[in-house]
């Protein structure tokens, strides 16, 4: 018994390491150009070996969505929950969302933006799994801005704010991933700022958003 279960400790370790490495690679290449052969290259493991743990090309891209879904909820919505809910939550999941694509958590920028401009007009199973990662954050914001409008802390719609910051950070990410410069992470924190500030924000609460400079941290 301690045998097997030393065998699938090292085999979940082994898969582990192996997602680390597609997501990455998949972030700079492409979800679609991710495959078999080419992550065995990257990850210097055999091919057959890639093949045990993942069995098809769409099953190792689901499974890389999933890590980078998984990746994504630890360094942003997870930190961004130590603060209450309403503004100062929305707060903190912008400036920690702009941390994640200026840092390069995903050495490509953001995993889901460059998936989704893949497949967006691909239907099938890697197509939905992208959607369901992508309304998950954009849910989870709109439920933030929900409970600020419930406590009096802001006025609008969850909904189009939402959007709004997506797209805002979405552009960001673009710019900056195009461009080798974090300057678009000014610009997004500042329209950020100012739409919270216009829909009733604190400035006290609106500092920890507005006082970053980018530019400095990159």
């Amino acid at each position: 018994m301690e045998q097997h279960d030393g065998r699938r400790a090292r085999g979940d370790a082994s898969r582990r390491l192996v997602l680390d490495r597609a997501v990455d690679l998949a972030s700079v290449e492409g979800l679609d150009g991710l495959s078999i052969g080419r992550l065995a290259e990257a990850a210097e493991v055999s091919k057959s070996g890639v093949a045990t743990l993942f069995g098809s090309k769409e099953r190792l891209q689901l499974a890389a969505v999933d890590a980078a879904a998984e990746r994504f909820t630890r360094v942003v919505i997870e930190p961004a929950r130590v603060e209450p809910r309403g503004v100062r939550r929305i707060v903190a999941l912008v400036d920690r969302w702009i941390a994640y694509s200026r840092d390069r958590v995903f050495p490509g920028g953001c995993f889901f933006a460059a998936a989704a401009a893949e497949f967006d007009a691909k239907p099938g199973p890697v197509r939905d799994a992208l959607s369901r990662a992508l309304d998950s954050w954009s849910g989870y914001l709109a439920a933030s801005y929900g409970y600020a409008v419930a406590q009096g802390e802001l006025e609008g719609d969850p909904a189009q704010f939402a959007f709004e910051a997506t797209a805002l950070l979405d552009a960001a990410n673009t710019r900056s991933v195009m461009s080798g410069s974090s300057e678009p992470y000014v610009y997004a924190r500042r329209a950020l700022v100012a739409r919270l500030a216009a829909a009733g924000a604190e400035p006290a609460v609106l500092e920890r958003l507005a006082e970053v400079d980018d530019r400095v941290l990159a």
